[in-house]
């Protein structure tokens, strides 16, 4: 497994299944000028996988409202994608979604984020990328374990402040709460008053 932080997220182009059912290829660069969270997950059809898929769903306009566009990576085809978005909830499928997800047919992106297992599957890797293209946040899980939706996206809105203010975000920082001033004044500072 590869450490991407402070890099340039592995640009890719490939085919993805749109909000739309559309197939369309996409490229990574053209998101550009907005936060991306690239998540990748095992496979299409299976158990795990689409709690996670209707986690983010259920929180894409949030993604969205912070100009954070949300996209899903898997080995299987674009086909399978198609399939797996139209089957319903009730009969083990995800639905009409609203993000891409993208076909990752040939394991290049998954091997390119350093996640892909015995070079069969992804492992669920996460992967937050600010507007310049550079990963500013990493996770990766083991296969039977679930990721947290909102701390995701608490990760995007500790980017923001972070980015907006240059104060960095302590542990367990909240949106509405004060961050540290990143010097040894600034610690001393704020452990007084949160210890």
């Amino acid at each position: 497994m590869c450490i991407l932080v402070t890099e340039q997220a592995p640009d890719f182009k490939a085919q993805a299944v749109m909000p739309d059912n559309s197939f369309k290829e996409i490229e990574l660069s053209e998101y550009r000028g907005k936060y991306v969270l690239l998540f990748f997950y095992p496979l299409d059809f299976t158990f795990v996988c689409p709690s996670e898929i209707l986690a983010f769903d259920r929180k894409v306009e949030e993604f969205k409202a912070r100009n954070c566009e949300v996209l899903g990576v898997s080995v299987d085809s674009h086909y399978s994608h198609f399939a797996w978005r139209n089957t319903q909830v009730k009969d083990g499928g995800i639905g009409q979604i609203k993000f891409p997800l993208i076909a990752d047919l040939n394991k290049k992106i998954s091997l390119d984020y350093g996640v892909l297992f015995n070079g069969e599957v992804a492992l669920r890797g996460l992967f937050l990328i600010d507007k310049g293209g550079f990963v500013r946040h990493q996770l990766v899980n083991d296969l039977p374990l679930g990721r947290n939706v909102d701390e995701a996206l608490r990760m995007v809105d500790a980017l923001q402040f972070h980015e907006k203010y240059g104060d960095v975000c302590p542990a367990n920082w909240k949106p509405g709460e004060e961050g540290m001033t990143p010097t040894a004044e600034g610690v001393a500072s704020y452990l007084s008053k949160h210890s």
